[in-house]
């Protein structure tokens, strides 16, 4: 699956409490590790805004890890344009 066919909303609380809602706008495989990439649904927010989250497994449950390594990043990114040209 790489696109999702309908919208896939997502909350998380932030570092202050706060809730906030991100929509899943694509979901990408690398060797075997899947990711989300998670644009905020607030206003004036556009795709370069996205996050990508590595999605690990953690005792049977899913855990959304942000992806802050520069070149995992990239990885993701450029499997993404893939997907969309």
């Amino acid at each position: 699956m790489s696109d999702l066919d309908e919208k896939e909303i997502m909350s998380f609380r932030d570092e202050n409490g706060n809730k906030v809602d991100f929509e899943a706008v694509a979901r990408i495989f690398l060797e075997e590790q899947e990711y989300l990439i998670l644009s905020p649904l607030e206003e004036g927010a556009d795709e370069e805004d996205a996050f990508v989250f590595r999605v690990d497994e953690v005792e049977g449950k899913e855990e959304y890890n942000l992806v802050e390594d520069d070149n995992e990043f990239e990885a993701v990114k450029k499997e993404y344009k893939k997907l969309l040209y």
